[in-house]
């Protein structure tokens, strides 16, 4: 099959080819079968619309979607070739940055798997979030170009006007191929300007003018938004998505036969956390120039449009002032100041105004009195939504709220990043796993078999040599693949707490340096990228880079803990990461985590949660039982009652408690002064006792004494083999396939 293409394509057998024309040579391949599993059947058609959609290489995953994957494999080893090897040519996309770009993939392939009809929109940005270079223990943002002239990429013909108030740009969309594993293939709608110009970006950094919008406008993903012209930009890329979005469903609904008063019947629009929150407005404004009336319009966007929350900061809840849209949106502030009108004409609170007191319109809002739906990411989170942070809202309208607890799929995080242990699955259970992830409880009928267990042992140690080896060959570090892997992998952010895990990893260093050896050794791996404004998240990446130095170059450290931070985390190393891991960690304090995906990977590759009782953590202790997951810390109700309350002081953590005391100073110690920088060390050093907005000190002792009890259980490989294996096997709850199956019987009804 692929020695024709090649033959064909470069006049040579397969075995000449290099492993850079054997990829585009799949990469054709693969496109043309995938084409070939395109459908438009269906009367009513989800849209997902995300300004992320975190999709990763797409050749293998689309391989084993299309039943592929192993025959090519052969044929490639066969002529003496590594399907490895011709992975690692692929590019990344750089379309998303953390969970919430992750999770819109996944969702696609689900919709594909399911034969559901469904595309996701969103844009084509050139150099996504940003590639994270480590230059002197500080994380350096350089530009992530991944656009090549070949490319999962499909130029279109569909173009539209897009009117700003000061401007008006022409878009270009361009098509990537969603395939589904023995299902249809969909779309993933990407919208992107020609007049682009890369050449804006100088001297390898971020910086760029950010009001050269027509030349800016697709360039980057989340834009700095430390000043007024990045928040501008944010809102030009948002309408830009929503208008072209907009224009789209309208244009497709009406081809197949929509007469616009029947929209709701055509068309489901979902909305990926608050950043297409303006399709709202923009679609009424669509509808009313073809002649719809202002009711009629309001009524029936309600009907389609449905909202995801996927969060419970509030920070991260968009409000724009009202000043930025009539600048760069003005023909939508008059629509938007309609709904507030309509909506303070009914509610006389103010907590549920669209425009608040200061002019500030909040975009979840409007998501919420303007869509028929509204849903959380995990059981905890939308209880916490209707009870706490939304109640106002839930009030109104109990009937809109619901609960969609996010999953991953399988075919990623299983059989494509861990084909060994999917291997020994599908050999003692079958392959209908693959298909229904349920179907993974069947191992619980080897918990008490001892080949079993062992060979998922022998499976875990394998991917921690594969994962010591890349990391030796990326980063020239050097790690023990005898040691415990104790991984937090996932965006850095205070919430998230890897500045706890880094604290632990201080007293263990000290524990050490006192003569108190660990049983086995401990490799803690770091992956995460902070936003480039967000200056203390950067300051903890300084911090755990800091150890990282300490911890290789101490000769009675080292043998028996190892700090590692891996450069420019993304899908790619996500996939040689989650399946190395023995313990994973998910430890954001309680009532802050909406969901969490990263936990649901790890579980299905047999590591085992040591975590909050935060976000689908709480879904997976209920699946595994307490004796197979390790909880510690307070719970999200004590949480939110010391913010209610302000009760929480973390000066008083670290006066009266000695270890924590040593731990926090350590930051400022003579050892991290010389591998860091004085004030950015002593700046998060302040923060952690003045400050620690998200409760640090607060489980901290709790968070070491149970880390401990982890560390001695390993030591027992059988009775850990047991919990890795019923991790496993009820990891099948967290399929997409089933999170998307409910989206659909409850939200779509396609």
């Amino acid at each position: 099959m692929v020695n024709e293409i090649c033959e064909k394509k470069y006049n040579k057998p397969l075995s000449g080819c290099t492993n850079k024309e054997i990829y585009y040579a799949l990469l054709d391949m693969t496109k043309d079968l995938a084409a070939k599993k395109e459908s438009e059947a269906g009367k009513k058609k989800v849209y997902y619309i995300s300004a992320e959609f975190l999709i990763g290489k797409l050749l293998s995953n689309n391989l084993i979607n299309l039943g592929l994957y192993k025959t090519v494999k052969e044929e490639l080893e066969a002529a003496g070739k590594d399907i490895g090897e011709i992975e690692e040519i692929e590019p990344e996309p750089s379309l998303g940055n953390g969970g919430l770009g992750r999770l819109a993939a996944c969702f696609l392939d689900s919709m594909a798997t399911l034969n559901l009809h469904g595309d996701g929109v969103g844009l084509n940005y050139h150099m996504g979030l940003f590639k994270q270079v480590f230059d002197h223990n500080f994380q350096k943002e350089t530009p992530n170009p991944w656009i090549e002239k070949d490319s999962w990429l499909i130029k279109t013909n569909v173009s539209y006007p897009v009117s700003f108030g000061d401007l008006t740009v022409t878009s270009r969309m361009y098509d990537i191929e969603v395939t589904g594993y023995e299902g249809r293939t969909n779309k993933l709608h990407l919208f992107d300007v020609d007049t682009l110009d890369e050449s804006l970006i100088k001297d390898g950094t971020i910086s760029f003018d950010k009001t050269d919008i027509a030349k800016n406008l697709t360039l980057f993903l989340y834009p700095d938004d430390s000043d007024e012209a990045g928040n501008l930009l944010r809102i030009y890329q948002q309408y830009f998505m929503v208008s072209n979005a907009a224009h789209l469903i309208l244009d497709e609904c009406t081809a197949r036969g929509c007469k616009l008063t029947d929209l709701d019947e055509y068309a489901a629009i979902q909305i990926n956390d608050t950043h297409p929150s303006m399709v709202i407005p923009e679609l009424i404004r669509l509808l009313l120039e073809r002649g719809i009336t202002m009711d009629e319009a309001v009524e029936l966007v309600t009907k389609v449009c449905a909202y995801t929350n996927h969060t419970i900061l509030s920070e991260a809840l968009e409000k724009w002032p009202l000043a930025y849209l009539e600048k760069v949106v003005p023909q939508l502030v008059l629509i938007i100041k309609e709904l507030d009108k309509r909506v303070k004409a009914k509610y006389s609170d103010p907590k549920v105004a669209i425009i608040d007191e200061n002019d500030r319109v909040h975009m979840a809002h409007m998501d919420i009195h303007y869509g028929h739906s509204v849903n959380g990411v995990a059981y905890l989170h939308t209880e916490i939504l209707k009870n706490s942070e939304l109640n106002a809202f839930y009030k109104i309208y109990p009937e809109k709220f619901n609960n969609k607890t996010n999953g991953i799929t399988f075919r990623r995080w299983l059989l494509s990043c861990n084909e060994e242990l999917s291997e020994e699955i599908e050999n003692k259970i079958g392959s209908g796993f693959k298909k229904d992830a349920c179907e993974l409880e069947k191992l619980l009928s080897f918990e008490n078999d001892d080949s079993v267990l062992d060979s998922i042992l022998a499976i875990k140690k394998e991917k921690k040599r594969q994962l010591a080896d890349y990391l030796k060959h990326t980063q020239g570090v050097v790690i023990d693949e005898n040691s415990i892997f104790d991984i937090q992998v996932k965006r850095l952010h205070e919430y998230k707490r890897q500045q706890m895990n880094l604290l632990w990893a201080i007293h263990k260093y000290l524990e050490i340096k006192n003569g108190k050896l660990p049983k086995t050794p401990v490799t803690l791996i770091f992956g995460a990228k902070a936003a480039p404004a967000y200056t203390i998240a950067k300051d903890i990446i300084h911090a755990i880079l800091c150890l990282q130095q300490i911890t290789e170059q101490d000769p009675e450290v080292s043998p028996y803990l190892r700090v590692v931070m891996v450069e420019n985390y993304n899908v790619t190393k996500a996939s040689k990461i989650i399946p190395a891991c023995d313990i994973s960690e998910q430890i954001s304090l309680a009532s802050k985590e909406a969901s969490g995906t990263g936990n649901m990977k790890f579980m299905l590759n047999g590591a085992v949660t040591l975590g909050t009782r935060d976000g689908a953590n709480v879904e997976i202790g209920e699946l595994v039982g307490e004796d197979n997951i390790y909880f510690f810390g307070e719970s999200s109700e004590q949480v939110i009652e010391h913010y209610k309350n302000a009760d929480y002081c973390a000066k008083d953590y670290y006066t009266k408690d000695e270890d924590i005391h040593t731990a926090v100073d350590f930051l400022i110690s003579e050892q991290m002064l010389e591998a860091g920088d004085e004030e950015t060390l002593t700046q998060l050093h302040k923060e952690l006792i003045n400050k620690d907005w998200f409760m640090t000190l607060l489980d901290l002792k709790e968070y070491i004494a149970r880390k401990e009890q982890v560390l001695n259980d390993y030591a027992d490989r059988k009775k850990w083999a047991k919990k890795m294996l019923i991790n496993i096997a009820k990891a099948g709850f967290f399929s997409s396939d089933r999170t998307i199956a409910q989206y659909n019987e409850e939200i779509w009804k396609l």
